[in-house]
Parts: C-alpha cells; sequence; structure tokens
C-alpha cells in the first residue's frame, strides 16, 4: 500500500509517527541511523519503506525494529527487514514465543464475526484482509531486550512492560524527547470504537481485557508529554491524563 502525502507526522526533531493502513509505526532517527517501532500491516511493507525514505533514511540505517507486540498488523514488515537486512527485532521476553508463532493471540474470525452487527466492525475486518490481517506473520530470529533499562539504540528507549492486549505487549519511553510509544496498550482511535481520544481498543481485540485495563498503571508514572498510539493520532498531554481517561472509558 502507498504512502500517503499526509502520513508522516514529525513529532519533535527526531522522532515522526507514521501511519499506515489503520496501524502506526514510529521512527526515532539519530543521524543517518534509526529506530523501528513496530512495522504496520503486511501490505504496509512499502510504506514503511517510503517513510524511511521520506525522511532520508535506508533500510540499512534501521538498527534495530522494537515490536510493541506480535499482531500481524503491526510485524508485517519486520520479518522482511530481518532476513533483507540483518535488522534484529526485539521484544520482550514474553512475547517471543508468539513472535515465532509457538501460538497466535490474535482476534479470531469467529469473534469478528459475531461483532460484525457493530458500526465499522465490517468495514474493519474487509480492509485488514486487503491489508494482509490473515496472512501467516512471524518473526524467525525473535531477541529479547539484551538487558533491563534503556536500549542502546537511537533514542535511548525504555521498554515498559504492559501485558493484556497480549501478555508480552511493551511500550516504550523515550526519555529525551518526553514520548512514549503505547502500541497497543493505550489507542486514541480505532475503525470499530466511535470514542476520540485515549482509550482502550474494544474488548474482542485483547488477550486479557482486565489485565489491560491493570496495565494502565504502568503507564501512568511515566513523565511523557507527548502519547503515539499504535491506531489513532499523536496525544499531547500527560500520560496519567491519558490513563484517566482511558478508565473512565472502560
Amino acid at each position: 500500500m502507498a504512502l500517503r502525502n499526509d502520513a508522516v507526522v514529525r513529532v519533535d526533531n527526531t522522532v515522526h509517527l507514521v501511519s499506515g493502513s489503520n496501524t502506526n509505526w514510529v521512527i526515532v532517527r539519530d543521524g543517518d541511523s534509526c529506530t523501528l517501532i513496530d512495522t504496520g500491516y503486511p501490505g504496509d511493507r512499502g510504506a514503511v519503506l517510503a517513510s524511511l525514505a521520506a525522511l532520508g533514511l535506508t533500510p540499512e540505517g534501521v538498527s534495530a525494529v522494537l515490536v510493541t507486540h506480535a499482531h500481524s498488523d503491526h510485524i508485517g514488515a519486520a520479518e522482511y527487514l530481518r532476513t533483507t537486512f540483518g535488522t534484529p527485532v526485539l521484544m520482550h521476553e514474553a512475547e517471543v514465543p508468539h513472535a515465532r508463532r509457538d501460538f497466535l493471540q490474535q482476534v479470531s474470525a469467529k469473534q469478528v464475526l459475531a461483532q460484525a452487527w457493530r458500526p465499522g466492525v465490517l468495514p474493519w475486518a474487509l480492509h485488514a484482509i486487503r491489508a494482509g490481517g490473515t496472512a501467516h506473520t512471524e518473526i524467525g530470529d525473535p531477541r529479547t531486550f539484551p538487558a533491563p533499562g534503556p536500549l542502546d539504540l537511537p533514542g535511548g528507549p525504555v521498554p515498559v512492560h504492559t501485558p493484556g492486549h497480549t501478555q508480552g505487549h511493551a511500550a516504550y519511553y523515550l526519555p529525551a524527547s518526553g514520548i512514549l510509544v503505547t502500541g497497543d496498550a493505550l489507542v486514541t482511535a480505532h475503525p470499530t470504537s466511535r470514542i476520540a481520544g485515549p482509550q482502550l481498543l474494544p474488548g474482542m481485540f485483547h488477550g486479557d481485557r482486565a489485565r489491560a485495563l491493570a496495565s494502565l498503571s504502568f503507564l501512568e508514572p511515566v513523565p511523557a508529554d507527548v502519547v503515539l498510539p499504535g491506531h489513532g493520532p499523536a496525544y499531547r498531554g500527560s500520560v496519567k491524563h491519558a490513563v484517566d481517561l482511558a478508565r473512565e472509558r472502560s
């Protein structure tokens, strides 16, 4: 799928939020190198490469792909980057077996069909199929973070384990920029939701919704004033306020 003209949004001098086909990824730049957080649907591969090129970057310059979680709409281009350019793909240790597809913790066709009467669900499902959401996606050599704390990558991202959406879901705090990349632990919009602003995804998308709600407490103390979600636009404001709004709407 092609990259839209307005898809790349500059958040600060080093961080860009990119909107693909209903899913975001984040580019954290340091000179000619970058950290890539998530990679969209399989059908977004061309858009991922185009977003790098739009910033004057190359695939060879991607120091690592950081995975928030291993759903097909977040790891679509990760294996291509790994096998073609040798890019390491890193994630929380609890997400590694999911990325290898030892099991699949993702909304099923049966669950989607049961909710097809709800506004937005059927159009979203058809779009997901076209974008490769039902294709087999896996990471052949998923790696865990080498050590606790900040990662030695552009932006110095700090993983924050937020289980619930999947058991190994992780957000990433960028301390130099005051930005928190939340993946699907906290979003600001989704085609199947009528709510705008900070929220949890609808229940069918979570492996354990109660745990996803509880994991908001792990985000709450992060001292960031910008939230970059896996779905929806950037949110500018304290993480605590975003978490409060998400709780109120859950």
